[in-house]
């Protein structure tokens, strides 16, 4: 169509409506076609620098006009010329001016790694300033963070950093101050990294074009050999990284800008925490105790003592005395290699990981409810909603770059309800804060519900073709005391009701929760509760809607795909069915058990009773993360065979009878499973450290000398096989996933779903079911003695129990755990801000540092497990989950004093990690 026709030099080309100028003219003339300095892939157009140019005509060698390209669209008939001789010498003159305010020194700098700037400058031709310097430059460099440098001597002025800090990450820390020649960034109130808000997402680093904000890993001399696309192994964001190494050191990392689950953008803990994967603390040898202490010794040996010690447990007990515990953060290769060892090798189905022990709930009671457990949009259906509900989640801390983007949105006006004990930083971005007491979830989601049914907010049309159990459901709810359920919750119910119309009228609502929903006695009836809630008001199914688990690890989806639990096989198939536990049979050649095995917390029970004699843990530094602490220690010292697959001396690996060196994601390859059904794959940056062997390698070779036959470990050959076995896997192929992967169900001929249950739910009609409130079993016994309830939760910088990112430099940043106190808590109990409290519950005691804020409510407490020296499980319960037995860390009680001289007692601990 002629209207869609606009002319590069004459030449006639198709754009898209509404396309800018710089996107038209680089989309069919090449990236590199116009320079750009205040453009960025992800970053709206601003067009402060003018180096993008173009001079525009209305028609053939008619008058033109220069137009900055980069926020010009493109409309019919018009002719663009991008090199014609009146712009490249506007760009020189441009870039002269620009010159005139850096450093004499650093205008021409034949650099081996040039930057943006550089670049654009030798292509430009430009060899000599006309203009005198304009003397700005003054500004001393900031170097008082661990992982970027600020020189403003170089800063052009662009306004890409605040830009990034605004459009991208939202912390609004850079901000531009002065006038003229004084213009120059500042860090909020013109202070340095570490005194601004700043978070360290590096995004302002990444975008600037010179090296006036930098990482101080790309300040070396060092130049690249080869950069890697992989992904992070933090959380289930599962961002995408290119790590840029020479030989087999790693240089730096950054984010491309073409992965659809970040977009370019990371946290501070996938861009910079990446030093430990050859830190001095890594495992290099295989260690057996004897007498107490580790000993050194060969792979053969290792491999001898496990097979021998294996095989004697095997004949002396029978297979159900041998129990597995594989891990969320390694490839869903490794992990399926792990339940099928335990499954076809050994026998049994004792098999569990952290994917089942914390996100269980949201897996059985998504499946209850609609059939599949898993997330049923994509993260990029933020840009469709108009409300976002959020629930026992705290994203912009614990999923950095997905909750980047909700506050994004929720600054731009989409509604915003947080559900939450806290006020995280959502909190105050939302419309809603209903700001409960920890463990009445199931009560607050009752009140939405109730609202939206007097109130007649139903989705009739939905509801009456695509759901069962509506009526019965509706009868209970308008049963309830809503007086009641006020006092319980402690949020008012006016708030409430205004909150549920909200989510009810919405065109588009999208649900994201996490384990302030799972880690509670309700935690599946929670989940089932949020189905209903997204069922009665048809928020399924179609675009910026759904329910969307945000997973905490970042191979927890991928894990639970692979089987590794004890009920279910790799594909969510049950171990217990007949016609299921013959095809397992037929496809391992070996007979599988048809009896559910043990979970972690019945491992521990049985271990502590004498039926458990061994256990292979991979990657879970249990003593550290799972409740009762004491509980766990008892349990490990009493196997007869603790084998423990780390990076690191962990405080589980102390307890072990067999140490094995693993290898970081860095060092390995194999596919992890993002929270929102994204397969993406994970290629090896550097060679495994001298002494260590990946971790599949490791499940293989114990396969072959336990006499089940293994190929050696390949992410190819092991994909093959899974899509054999499992459904939604079926078209997955190592060499078909691309840059961004695949979300499953994956079909045989490689297409992928985006969007769950447009049509029908997987068990057909979704089902909805009425839960009531159940006050949760630690208050009902230990409320009135211990009068306080404390709920864990985790810091941006530092990751599970810390294994990792202590061994970096976000140590520096954030040096310990600490207890949030409410004031008025803290003047009861006379707690000054960091004075040190011992936190007691019937299961033992811990000392913490008091920090007093009034993000929490009286009566409420929080904290952190990241490091070792509080080991703050020591105080959680037993507690679980009803349904799937997910420990209830969100609801301990407790009761508080300040501590007596326990200062040095804790920085001797300190000093020790």
């Amino acid at each position: 169509m002629m209207e869609n026709i606009a002319y590069i030099n004459n030449q006639p080309f198709q754009f898209y409506p509404g396309e800018s100028m710089l996107s038209f003219i680089r989309r069919h003339k090449g990236q590199q076609s116009i320079p750009t300095l205040c453009d960025a892939p992800n970053l709206e157009p601003f067009g402060s620098c003018r180096v993008c140019c173009v001079d525009v005509a209305l028609e053939q060698d008619g008058k033109t006009k220069a137009m900055a390209s980069c926020h010009s669209p493109v409309t019919g008939n018009l002719y663009i010329y991008p090199d014609s001789p009146n712009i490249i010498n506007l760009r020189k003159n441009i870039l002269e001016l620009v010159l005139s305010d850096l450093p004499e020194e650093k205008r021409f700098v034949p650099a081996e790694q040039p930057s943006e700037f550089d670049l654009v400058v030798r292509k430009s031709g430009l060899q000599e300033v006309r203009y005198e310097t304009s003397g700005k430059n003054h500004f001393l460099p900031d170097t008082s963070h661990p992982y970027m440098r600020s020189d403003l001597n170089m800063c052009i002025n662009c306004f890409r950093c605040i830009r990034a800090c605004d459009e991208v990450q939202g912390q609004m820390v850079l901000n531009m101050a002065g006038r003229g020649y004084d213009s120059h960034i500042i860090k909020g109130m013109d202070v340095s990294f570490m005194e601004s808000d700043c978070v360290s997402c590096g995004a302002c680093s990444q975008t600037c074009p010179t090296d006036a904000i930098t990482d101080i890993f790309q300040m070396s001399e060092t130049v690249p050999e080869k950069v890697t696309r992989t992904v992070c192994t933090y959380c289930g964001v599962g961002c995408n990284l290119n790590v840029a190494t020479k030989g087999e050191e790693i240089i730096s990392i950054t984010s491309p800008y073409d992965a659809e689950a970040n977009l370019g953008h990371t946290c501070l803990k996938g861009r910079y925490a990446f030093k430990f994967y050859n830190h001095p603390d890594r495992l290099r040898s295989p260690m057996i105790k004897r007498n107490g202490h580790f000993e050194e010794v060969s792979w053969e040996e290792a491999y001898s003592f496990i097979v021998e010690s294996l095989k004697k447990i095997l004949a002396h007990d029978g297979p159900d005395a041998i129990a597995g515990i594989s891990s969320a953060r390694t490839p869903n290769e490794e992990n399926y290699l792990m339940q099928k060892f335990m499954r076809a090798v050994i026998g049994t189905n004792n098999i569990d990981c952290c994917a089942r022990v914390c996100h269980s709930p949201t897996a059985l009671g998504m499946q209850r409810a609609f059939g599949t457990g898993a997330a049923t949009n994509s993260i990029e259906d933020l840009a469709y909603t108009d409300c976002i509900l959020v629930i026992g989640a705290n994203p912009t801390v614990a999923h950095p770059v997905t909750g980047a983007r909700i506050k994004q949105r929720m600054m731009k006006g989409v509604t915003g309800i947080v559900i939450d004990p806290r006020k995280i930083e959502l909190a105050k971005f939302a419309k809603y804060h209903l700001q409960l007491r920890p463990g009445t979830n199931v009560a607050l989601l009752n009140m939405m519900l109730y609202y939206i049914i007097s109130e007649e907010l139903e989705d009739r049309d939905f509801i009456g073709t695509r759901t069962e159990g509506y009526d019965e459901m509706k009868t209970e709810i308008l049963k309830l005391d809503i007086d009641e359920l006020e006092r319980i919750t402690g949020v008012d119910k006016n708030l409430v009701r205004e909150a549920s119309i909200a989510y009810a009228t919405a065109t588009a609502a999208m649900e994201f929760h996490g384990l302030g929903v799972t880690e509670q006695l309700q935690g599946t009836f929670t989940v089932q509760l949020i189905a209903d809630l997204a069922m009665i008001t048809g928020n399924i199914g179609k675009k910026g809607s759904g329910v969307n688990p945000l997973r905490g690890q970042n191979n927890v989806q991928g894990a639970a795909d692979m089987g590794c639990q004890p009920h279910q096989g790799a594909g969510y198939l049950d171990v217990t069915d007949p016609e299921i536990n013959e095809s397992y049979n037929l496809f391992y050649g070996r007979v599988i058990p048809a009896h559910i095995g043990y979970k972690i917390p019945e491992m521990f029970d049985a271990a502590i009773s004498g039926k458990l004699k061994a256990l292979w843990l991979i990657g879970e530094d249990v003593v550290q993360t799972d409740p009762n602490t004491q509980k766990v220690m008892k349990a490990l010292d009493s196997l007869d065979l603790l084998i423990v697959q780390e990076l690191f001396m962990t405080e589980t690996a102390r307890h072990a009878t067999v140490i094995l060196p693993g290898t970081s994601f860095l060092e390995k390859e194999g596919t992890f499973t993002n929270g929102e059904r994204r397969i993406q794959r994970v290629q090896k940056v550097v060679q495994p450290l001298e002494g260590t062997k990946t971790d599949g390698q490791i499940i293989v070779d114990i396969m072959n000398l336990m006499g089940y036959p293994q190929p050696d470990y390949t992410a190819d050959g092991m994909l093959q096989e899974i899509s054999q076995i499992v459904p939604f896997f079926a078209g997955v192929k190592w060499t078909e996933l691309g840059n961004s992967g695949k979300q499953w169900p994956v079909a045989p001929d490689g297409t992928d779903t985006k969007l769950l249950h447009t049509e029908k739910f997987n068990r057909g009609l979704g089902k909805f079911t009425f839960i009531d409130f159940k006050e949760s079993n630690e208050v009902e016994k230990h409320g009135k003695d211990y009068p306080y309830i404390i709920t864990t939760n985790r810091e941006l910088e530092h990751y599970n129990c810390g294994a990792m990112t202590r061994r970096t430099g976000n140590v520096e940043i954030l040096t310990e755990d600490v207890l949030l106190i409410n004031p008025d808590d803290a003047a009861r109990e006379k707690i000054m801000d960091g004075d040190f409290v011992c936190v007691e519950s019937p299961r033992g005691k811990v000392d913490i540092k008091a920090r007093i804020t009034d993000e929490m409510k009286p009566g409420i407490l929080s904290s952190t497990f990241h490091f070792p020296e509080v080991m703050l499980n020591i105080i959680t319960s037993d507690e679980h989950c009803s349904e799937a037995m997910c420990p209830e860390y969100k609801v301990v009680s407790c009761r508080i004093r300040k501590s007596k001289g326990k200062f040095k007692k804790m920085m001797k601990a300190q000093e020790k990690y």
